[in-house]
């Protein structure tokens, strides 16, 4: 049985890293659902991972971020060049899934080879992504994709968790969406390496713009140096700027993007080491738990980790 498995998922990721869209899409089901499987495929790919760019969008609701993606992903076609994008949805109260499936809004690029969408649902995780969101990135670099784009939630608080995983945060915000200290409250801004004021064929787009420009003077931290860029989306205008300035702080990204890629890895050893511990205790028995039976609880959790591991 154990043979059969393992079988089963050497021959998944040899598809995978030829290129079979197919294959990528069943690997990134089984690492979206965790568990033994998950651990087991992303084990197998690790010597794959650390070569793609990964650029993350995030922004409060209505920002307009799915159609700046899907124009951005217009301008990176035209050079030639392949992107993969994975959309992070709200969850579906009936279904559970993405909202957006395969994300309608992007649905232009489904006949493009060269373009490869993902979507999956946050299913309650807070920081504008999903659990599985580093591990899927991870499984699209080993694919092959070298430009990972990652839309966030836009749940509008505390979608931070996106600096942890991509190289470049490019953060999206739309005139009249809130006064703008609510965004230095959620962290948003704390995190931007490019701010992005989408919709500027409006009136007050300008107004927006200055109002950033300023706040960036209370940015703590090394991050001065942010460009505050002004685009129309759905006009298109400042879109190819837009993506100049993408390439350029990319290749700027140097030690910086290595040393978050590998501070990301002891995070996620830390988490997966923890959420098997805790899968091993009922949340009712939990509760009632002292100090003492506790202790055990991790000690058995424990072991029967190494049993696995010898197995």
């Amino acid at each position: 049985m154990a043979d059969n498995r393992k079988a089963k998922l050497e021959a998944l990721v040899e598809r995978l890293r030829a290129g079979d869209p197919r294959a990528l899409g069943r690997a990134l089901t089984i690492v979206e659902n965790g568990g033994a499987a998950a651990m087991a495929l992303t084990e197998a790919l690790s010597g794959s991972f650390g070569k793609a760019l990964i650029v993350g969008f995030t922004g409060p609701p209505g920002a307009g971020k799915s159609t700046l993606v899907d124009t951005l992903i217009h301008e990176w076609r035209r050079e030639g060049r392949s992107v993969a994008v994975l959309a992070v949805d709200p969850v579906s109260p009936v279904s559970g899934g993405a909202v957006l499936g395969d994300r309608t809004r992007m649905g232009a690029h489904s006949l493009d080879d060269g373009v490869f969408i993902r979507s999956v649902s946050a299913r309650g995780h807070l920081g504008g992504l999903c659990a599985a969101a580093h591990d899927m990135a991870d499984v699209m670099d080993a694919a092959g994709w070298p430009l990972i784009l990652i839309e966030t939630v836009g749940a509008g608080q505390s979608e931070t968790e996106i600096a942890q995983v991509a190289d470049l945060s490019v953060v999206v915000c739309a005139p009249g969406l809130g006064d703008e200290l609510q965004a230095i409250k959620a962290g948003i801004l704390e995190i931007g390496d490019i701010l992005v004021v989408n919709k500027s064929d409006r009136e007050d787009a300008d107004e927006t713009a200055k109002h950033l420009e300023g706040m960036l003077s209370l940015r703590s931290g090394p991050k001065r140096e942010v460009s505050v860029l002004r685009v129309s989306a759905s006009t298109r205008s400042g879109v190819s700027a837009l993506k100049d300035a993408v390439d350029q702080r990319l290749t700027t990204a140097g030690a910086d993007r290595q040393n978050k890629r590998t501070a990301r890895k002891r995070v996620l050893a830390v988490q997966r080491f923890a959420n098997r511990i805790t899968a091993g205790i009922p949340d009712e028995d939990f509760a009632a738990m002292g100090a003492v039976e506790v202790d055990r609880a991790i000690m058995r959790a424990i072991g029967s980790m190494s049993i696995e591991t010898e197995e």
